[in-house]
């Protein structure tokens, strides 16, 4: 099996190392990750200008490139610019939970969504900010061998798995709600950062990714390209129907 490691934390972070090692178990990795940090970039792309893309040596030997560009460039340029087929794409392990509608911002997840876009199967991997990496590898395992055991890879083009700390077990989770406390601070000559924490809603159901982190379960949530709200499209007939 061929599998592709990327990130949005950048080539140096030691979640993205982590996963690496772990996915030699798997089969032949090739690792194409951010020259730098990425957070946040979601889906997009860079165009209009040129990418800086560079052999790296940091993985002993294997097979590894730095992009300066987002985590989609990252698989974009493994798939089209190297001419790879990749037989599992993996995105992680993230500093900090992508859940909720945070997934919306998630350059993790992004990667993954770019992958599941070119018809590959893709897993995101995130882990609670001061979590640490202890064991990550063993819980790596625990999900994986989820997906495989349940035949869920065959079923779906991209999972989100969001690890907390000694996890007392997997969920099989939907997707929950995020309320910000975001604000804009002023740093002087119109300059501006945008800092602040959020808090998950639904952290009492273990049903939502953001319940099932808050007790402690390990999440495994299957995702969609589309935004279509099936929802309202199948309630509403259209004239040309009528």
């Amino acid at each position: 099996m061929k599998i592709l490691i990327t990130n949005d934390d950048g080539i140096q972070a030691p979640g993205l190392r982590a996963l690496a090692d772990w996915a030699e178990s798997l089969g032949e990795v090739v690792i194409c990750a951010p020259a730098r940090q990425q957070s946040g970039k979601s889906h997009s792309i860079t165009i209009g200008e040129p990418i800086r893309i560079l052999p790296s040596d940091a993985f002993s030997g294997r097979k590894a490139y730095e992009v300066d560009g987002t985590p989609v460039d990252c698989v974009r340029y493994a798939v089209i610019g190297l001419g790879l087929r990749f037989d599992l794409v993996l995105s992680g392990v993230n500093r900090g939970y992508n859940a909720g509608d945070d997934i919306a911002f998630s350059g993790t997840v992004g990667a993954a969504f770019e992958a599941a876009r070119m018809e590959l199967t893709a897993v995101a991997f995130s882990a609670g900010a001061s979590d640490g990496l202890d064991g990550i590898s063993d819980h790596l395992e625990e999900a994986y061998d989820f997906l495989v055991s349940n035949r869920l890879l065959e079923r779906c083009r991209v999972f989100n798995v969001n690890i907390p700390p000694d996890p007392h077990g997997i969920r099989w989770t939907r997707q929950g709600g995020t309320c910000y406390t975001d604000r804009f601070v002023p740093k002087g000559e119109a300059l501006y950062s945008q800092e602040g924490m959020c808090r998950y809603l639904e952290t009492e159901d273990p049903s939502f990714d953001t319940g099932a982190i808050a007790s402690g379960y390990l999440s495994v949530t299957p995702l969609s390209l589309s935004r279509t709200d099936f929802a309202v499209f199948d309630s509403f007939r259209s004239p040309e129907s009528l």
